[in-house]
């Protein structure tokens, strides 16, 4: 490794390790915006003036004609204990970038750095967007109610992946990260005495039911050939143990490829509800709160991104698809956009708190990166 190289791995390592240290969770990245916006201000990276109270944009803008292009870095944290035991574990208690946001931060910053050094060979311009509250599946829609990528023509994504070994990348076309939805179903029947039921109506009851009738969607509404899945994670009701409750809560997710069967979800969903309250005497209403929508790789992008790691002698292995979910999604709602997971040596889950990740690919990643975007 080069001696100029060397100087880049060791800044970028040290930036990354401050990261590290200093998670701030989703809306909270005051902190980490600053370091952000010091260490580019000091390169001479430009800054847009978008209205961001957390997060910022930089753009390097390329000596030759083409393409507006973007990168999406989120920043946020995650409100988890570390256990990793790392020299450069967090220094906030109960707070941890357990999902490798910090990673894909100082990929950001070391794609900027490089490319601004070289804007002779960069055809078009190139937008970094340091993006917060992706934790919060929304954070995207802050970025997108600025005007600042309104001329991006094509965005991308990395996200660490500790299922690989480090370095090697995932990329696949088509969808790689489902759509998320969230429910709230209230029940409401009327309490009484545990001893005697019969002057009730018993939510616990109905609720239950519910949990057992709503999988029928998935097994009996939705093609057996489209991914998909709901489940009831929360169930609360009652405070004791000799009194039938008023009122059941039933709370959960719903994950989705394909939109029409997203929307069918809702749909069957509050007629499962309402008509299983029924049959038990009891009334219910649910609650749809829908989140980002699923992750699809634009092919074309996917053949430039395997090419270019090619390019830079990295192994390539097909993506899997997730039932996770990702904001960045919003962002192709617009724009074509492909996302690529970047092993980062097996070992914890995300979110998880022994999570880490193997500095050795900060530097491989960065250069792939800044290849990707000159490579027209």
């Amino acid at each position: 490794m080069g001696r100029k190289k060397m100087e880049l791995e060791k800044k970028l390592i040290a930036y990354f390790e401050w990261f590290h240290k200093n998670p701030e969770l989703s809306y909270e990245e005051y902190k980490t915006t600053a370091k952000i916006r010091e260490i580019l201000v000091e390169a001479g990276v430009e800054l847009l003036p978008c209205k961001l109270e957390t997060g910022l944009v930089a753009v390097i803008r390329g000596k030759l004609n083409g393409p507006v292009q973007a990168l999406r870095c989120d920043i946020d944290a995650l409100p988890v204990m570390e256990e990793t035991g790392l020299a450069y574990a967090s220094c906030q208690k109960g707070k941890m970038h357990a999902c490798g946001h910090d990673f894909h931060t100082v990929s950001g910053i070391g794609c900027a750095l490089l490319l601004q050094e070289r804007r002779e060979e960069l055809a078009g311009t190139v937008k970094i967007i340091f993006q917060p509250g992706e934790e919060s599946s929304l954070g995207a829609l802050k970025i997108l109610e600025t005007d600042e990528i309104d001329d991006v023509e094509m965005i991308w994504g990395i996200h660490a992946d500790p299922t690989n070994e480090a370095g090697v990348l995932s990329i696949r076309q088509g969808y790689v990260s489902a759509a998320v939805d969230r429910f709230v179903i209230t029940v409401k029947g009327v309490g009484c005495h545990g001893a005697h039921p019969e002057d009730g109506v018993d939510p616990i009851l109905a609720a239950a039911a519910m949990v057992q009738a709503l999988q029928s969607v998935v097994t009996r509404n939705v093609n057996a050939f489209h991914p998909a899945l709901l489940s009831v994670t929360r169930i609360e009701a009652g405070n004791t143990w000799n009194v039938i409750p008023e009122q059941a809560v039933l709370e959960g997710t719903v994950r989705t490829m394909n939109r029409e069967d997203r929307i069918l979800f809702e749909k069957r969903m509050e007629e499962i509800v309402r008509n299983t309250a029924i049959a038990y005497g009891a009334k219910a209403a649910m609650e749809w709160i829908a989140g980002c929508p699923a992750t699809y790789n634009d092919e074309e992008m996917v053949q430039k991104s395997i090419r270019t790691a090619d390019k830079c002698n990295l192994k390539v292995v097909p993506e899997e698809s997730s039932m996770g979910g990702d904001d960045f999604s919003f962002y192709e709602e617009k724009i074509p956009g492909c996302y690529i997971k970047v092993g980062t040596g097996k070992g914890w889950a995300i979110h998880q708190p022994g999570f880490r990740v193997d500095e050795s690919v900060i530097l491989s990643t960065v250069h792939y990166l800044t290849e990707l975007f000159l490579d027209i």
